[in-house]
């Protein structure tokens, strides 16, 4: 493992030189900023998605997968954070999800790993862009506003350094609160009124149908509680991190409590097996204003725009990619489940118990080994059937499917 570290790939490349490295290495941050990092890094747009997830799931099956995959992941960024640390100690520090898997796993792990965390940023740049299109009442079209989104993430993203982004961060992790809180309140006041929809809670007819979209809603959640830069958010901390990334995760894990519940049963609760992806567009009237006016538009834009910056891909050519990407590819629903199960599962929910084994060795006989390698081949089997029953659903809406179009496909 010492020699991979002495020669490969990432170390051939000096810090001056890789701009990436140069962005994230001022380690001065505290545990309430690594709190700011992670809630942003999780808690975005995304969430708009939980009742469309449950949709496929229902309250029993939903509520269960939400809070296994939520325990789950807080253990799988604790472990990534220990094996982290452990590399530190020894005398290589890593700040990419690529970098540590081809210290740990050999340089041929070096490829695949980045392939994941390339997938993943694209799948994320999908998702701030789509939430912008029901607040217009007028002709704007989807692109004109991915165009506006992706203009002020280019002037974002060249801040001096990730550290620098920790007050940006903290006004996103209050406006996520204020965001949910409004999308609850709107589901509530949906649900309570005289038009109010009818309640329908039951799953499709045809069992085969029900299992692919159960797992299809499961890699949805994967999407949603994804973190592909934690590395990065470490390396920002002033040492030893360990236990300030601890504290940032409660921190984090205690917005996504709030967020993550409030909005799944909400929504869920009024609009049943009709949520739809988005569930701003189940929300808003088919004609005229929307129920609450501009204030809501406007903080619901600038959580869009400031939830998804990557940190690390500073650069503009990368942000307009990523654009170009979310205009093209109006599928919300169907994006989030294939990166979910392609990108997020085998990065969130494998890889983290797979290096804490090779790296910290736990005993055979200890919970720890058999809790982890459990864990790995649940979800290893999870992500192959969520990519099959994601991609099939994608196909399946293929034929709905326009470039560039604004209609976002469920």
């Amino acid at each position: 493992m010492a020699e991979a570290a002495e020669n490969g790939p990432f170390y051939e490349i000096s810090r001056e030189e890789d701009a990436g490295a140069a962005f994230v290495l001022q380690s001065k941050g505290k545990w309430w900023h690594a709190g700011f990092h992670l809630t942003t890094a999780i808690v975005g747009p995304t969430i708009l998605t939980l009742p469309y997830a449950f949709r496929g799931l229902g309250w029993g099956l939903g509520f269960l997968c939400l809070t296994a995959m939520g325990v789950v992941t807080f253990y799988s960024y604790y472990l990534m954070s220990l094996v982290l640390d452990h590399c530190e100690k020894a005398g290589r520090r890593h700040i990419r999800f690529r970098e540590l898997a081809a210290d740990v796993l050999g340089r041929r792990q070096l490829i695949p790993a980045s392939a994941l965390e390339l997938f993943c940023w694209l799948g994320n740049a999908s998702s701030a862009d789509h939430v912008l299109k029901p607040l217009s009442d007028g002709p704007l079209k989807l692109y004109h506003f991915i165009a506006m989104v992706t203009v002020v993430m280019i002037l974002l993203s060249q801040f001096p350094s990730f550290h620098s982004l920790r007050h940006i961060n903290f006004v996103s992790l209050l406006l996520s609160l204020g965001y949910t809180f409004l999308v609850v309140g709107a589901c509530i006041t949906a649900g309570a009124s005289k038009n109010a929809p009818r309640r329908d809670y039951s799953l499709e007819s045809s069992e085969s149908s029900r299992v692919f979209s159960a797992f299809t809603s499961i890699s949805i959640i994967a999407a949603i509680f994804g973190n592909g830069i934690l590395p990065e958010i470490q390396a920002t901390l002033a040492p030893p991190a360990t236990g300030k990334m601890v504290k940032g995760l409660i921190m984090c894990y205690t917005v996504i409590f709030f967020t993550f519940y409030s909005a799944a049963v909400s929504g869920y609760w009024v609009f049943g097996n009709k949520s739809n992806s988005n569930i701003l567009k189940s929300l808003m009237p088919d004609e005229g204003p929307s129920f609450t006016g501009m204030a809501f538009r406007l903080l619901l834009q600038l959580l869009a725009i400031g939830l998804k910056l990557d940190p690390e891909n500073n650069s503009p050519l990368y942000v307009v990619t990523c654009g170009f990407f979310a205009a093209m590819l109006p599928f919300f629903g169907d994006i989030s489940a294939v990166v979910g199960a392609v990108g997020f599962i085998p990065l969130d929910f494998v890889l983290p118990m797979l290096l804490y084994n090779m790296t910290h060795k736990p005993r055979k006989s200890s919970l720890a080994y058999w809790v982890n390698y459990s864990i790995i081949v649940v979800f290893s089997c999870v992500g192959l059937m969520g990519a099959f029953s994601s991609i099939r659903k994608l196909v399946q809406d293929a034929k709905q499917f326009k470039l560039f179009s604004s209609d976002v496909v469920d």
